[in-house]
């Protein structure tokens, strides 16, 4: 798996950086991340959780409009959790309005523990899904936008939900001045869920606080059900996060 991830890597930034024509004027690529701990690792689906602590990294590679994403997620004990490698294509990036178009195949692993011979062993088994999204986004000023998000995902192995549908309803509130340069950010969803047969309405909510120039920040997210046929989500989740995030630009004439 970590021969995969790499050359994963290795290929998307040399996809990247030979895509572009060459020419006079130079070409900027940008590479930004962040790295997360958390108190309880909530999935991508916010309904979902990891249950425990967890850590979370996030790269983004390439230039204005296509880039390499991937979001590696491991326990604190070191065990994987799930690999997501995200390629995304700004389709609309202006001032106003956003169009961002995303697919991925993710990896997701769950332990199983059985006995051979009165000997507890723990085993990792690894479940493959295929997934796309779309996702607008109106910026009513600089730092609001409203918008939606869809993602579809498809499972590829025996027992897992064979079609997924997740489409958000959000609201994004960047750079809320607070006092002596610390700003906070809130985002707020709506968002509905269907998997296979079974589907479910929820809210949830991210507020991120933030100083201008540092590279750590404080995030906490909170969960809701409002109503639901899924019986695996828990009726209230919620997480904190001490986050470190980078970023790095650079040109190739």
């Amino acid at each position: 798996m970590k021969k995969l991830l790499i050359s994963c890597f290795l290929v998307a930034v040399c996809f990247l950086v030979n895509a572009q024509s060459v020419d006079s004027i130079p070409k900027e690529y940008h590479l930004n991340g962040s790295i997360s701990a958390t108190n309880n690792g909530i999935s991508f689906i916010p309904t979902f959780s990891l249950g425990k602590p967890a850590t979370i990294f996030n790269f983004s590679v390439g230039g204005k409009k296509l880039s390499f994403e991937p979001e590696i997620r491991f326990s604190l004990e070191g065990k994987p959790w799930s690999f997501i490698l995200w390629w995304r294509y700004k389709l609309v990036n202006d001032d106003k309005f956003k169009i961002t178009l995303g697919a991925h195949p993710g990896f997701a692993f769950t332990a199983i523990e059985s006995s051979l011979n009165g000997v507890n062993t723990s085993s990792i088994k690894v479940q493959r899904y295929l997934a796309g999204e779309f996702a607008p986004n109106y910026f009513v000023t600089k730092n609001m936008s409203i918008g939606m998000y869809y993602l579809y995902s498809h499972g590829v192995d025996y027992g897992t939900t064979g079609n997924t549908h997740f489409l958000t309803l959000n609201t994004n509130i960047n750079n809320i001045n607070l006092s002596n340069g610390y700003y906070a950010r809130i985002i707020p969803q709506l968002y509905f869920l269907k998997m296979d047969a079974k589907s479910g309405y929820y809210v949830t909510s991210s507020l991120t606080l933030f100083k201008k120039n540092c590279p750590f920040s404080v995030s906490a997210v909170g969960n809701k059900i409002i109503n639901t046929q899924i019986t695996a989500s828990p009726n209230f989740i919620w997480n904190t996060s001490l986050i470190y995030a980078f970023n790095n630009k650079f040109k190739k004439w």
